[in-house]
């Protein structure tokens, strides 16, 4: 399709306008005690009979939805006048698509027969002698925390990673374009392999380009690829990036280190969803879906000049934030545990590994530690330590001498003391001490995640019931001042049995 095309009713309108259609996939952050909410926008069929009658509803909110006889098809379309794999409809950014499949007897739309055709709410489509009718709405989702500590090839238990994790989840299978932000070494790019590993896309391929990384010239002929002869030293005709990620994602990491004469040229393919090779005098459609990363802040990168509006604000369909090593300590013997099992650094020519653990003490002096480098510092202080480990087990001596002579961070929490004259749920305490494991957990007759599950379940419970009690019970500003989802917090009251018994809700 070109820029201006013409659909099933013959009107002819801009590819990247859509009046009729609800509003793409994206997240609003809205105020703290809420959290983040995901408006999903999402398709719906409904099959008619032949006098009008509503047969079947379909919902959903993939990146493609396929209508055929065969049985793998989304719609099953039984049909005899209907191919086997009659239709698509695509979900492009500004509103959905309907593309025909090569199919013997044709897709109408509005009883139009169509190739390709853009559609609107009400639109009505006919395979074969089968009638649908379609429409498109936008759904609101509240974001809670998973209860998985893994997404992916993403490690992490924390409270943000598991939010996360629900976010990713929900837009993986869409077309959306997402922005991942974070300081440099959170792990921007596993996110976005993630993101396309679980994404209808994960068969194609996953391009990835740094753009900071490669001379300014040279970016241009990089992304969207040249013809021999177009300048000095084109000798042969080159597929650009975008061409090469056709069917797949392109991960643009460091994307505000895109000089801004590119951005315009960034954003025509965005729109258009069309490459144009330097030299070139006709443009090559693409299917490509874009991640873009930055550790800088955009917003403030406009304010500057430094970065195009409009390009900012197409991109910024959904934006996710990698929380810091610093910010979510908590992850950090998870993440070591991972790394011990699965890095080639620590498996020894016998195939056993070099270092089975960390001791606690070396652990302690990892989690004081600010982390400026992040995850990616992590790994490379893991891959040292197990070089210089003797005894199986990671010890102080073996970590890095700047880690050693570190002085601890303060403990981001610290449980308040017990109001002897309250109670929460049936007959719970809380100890105005920090809580400390108990024999039972390092006592070695318990194996390290099985220690951990019990204390992550301890921890969460005192935390529920000091909370509860410092607001008499109020579940609405207990949640605010955890910075918990007001229904992640129910759950939690849930799952240790906690009845808010003091003040009412």
């Amino acid at each position: 399709m070109s820029d201006t095309d013409q659909d099933a009713t013959g009107e002819k309108r801009k590819r990247s306008k859509f009046p009729d259609f609800v509003p793409p996939t994206k997240i609003a952050y809205s105020d703290r005690q809420t959290g983040p909410t995901l408006h999903l926008r999402r398709c719906t069929l409904t099959q008619l009979s032949s006098d009008g009658r509503v047969v079947r509803d379909y919902s959903f909110d993939k990146e493609e939805v396929s209508l055929g006889a065969m049985s793998d098809n989304d719609v099953v379309v039984q049909d005899q006048t209907a191919s086997r794999y009659h239709a698509k409809i695509v979900q492009e950014d500004s509103g959905y698509a309907l593309v025909d499949l090569r199919s013997t007897n044709g897709t109408f739309v509005n009883k139009v027969r169509i190739r390709e055709a853009f559609l609107t709410p009400g639109s009505t489509i006919a395979v074969g002698q089968t009638a649908f009718r379609f429409n498109a709405k936008e759904e609101e989702v509240a974001i809670v925390p998973s209860d998985s500590d893994q997404c992916g090839d993403i490690i992490g238990a924390n409270a943000q990673m598991r939010q996360l994790y629900s976010i990713i989840e929900k837009i993986a299978p869409t077309a959306t374009t997402v922005v991942i932000e974070g300081e440099t070494g959170t792990g921007k790019e596993v996110v976005a392999q993630s993101i396309h590993k679980l994404s209808p896309r994960s068969k194609g391929p996953i391009i990835i380009f740094d753009c900071g990384a490669v001379p300014p010239n040279l970016i241009e002929s990089e992304l969207f690829g040249h013809e021999k002869g177009s300048f000095t030293g084109a000798v042969m005709t080159r597929q650009g990036l975008f061409e090469m990620a056709d069917g797949g994602t392109l991960f643009l990491d460091e994307l505000g280190e895109l000089p801004i004469d590119l951005q315009p040229k960034l954003l025509r393919v965005l729109e258009n969803r069309e490459v144009r090779r330097v030299g070139a005098s006709k443009s090559t459609k693409i299917d490509v879906r874009i991640i873009a990363a930055t550790n800088r802040n955009l917003e403030q990168e406009v304010k500057a000049g430094n970065f195009r509006q409009d390009l900012f604000y197409r991109l910024s369909v959904v934006r996710v934030r990698l929380p810091a090593l610093r910010e979510r300590t908590d992850d950090i013997a998870l993440l070591i545990n991972h790394f011990l099992e699965n890095q080639r650094y620590n498996i020894a020519p016998d195939g056993s590994r070099r270092a089975r653990g960390i001791s606690p003490a070396a652990l302690q002096l990892l989690m004081s530690y600010n982390w400026p480098g992040n995850v990616r510092e992590l790994v490379n202080v893991i891959e040292r330590s197990v070089s210089f480990c003797e005894t199986g087990i990671i010890e102080p001596h073996d970590l890095p001498e700047h880690m050693r002579d570190a002085r601890p961070s303060p403990t981001p929490y610290q449980p308040p003391a017990a109001d002897p004259d309250s109670s929460v749920g049936s007959g719970m305490s809380l100890a105005s001490e920090p809580p400390v494991p108990s024999t039972e957990l390092v006592s070695g007759d318990i194996t390290f995640k099985d220690a951990k599950e019990k204390w992550v379940s301890a921890f969460e419970r005192d935390y529920i019931v000091s909370l509860l009690r410092r607001h008499d019970g109020n579940i609405s500003h207990a949640a605010r001042e955890s910075d918990i989802d007001r229904k992640y917090f129910r759950k939690l009251m849930k799952k240790y049995d906690i009845e808010a018994s003091v003040g009412k809700e």
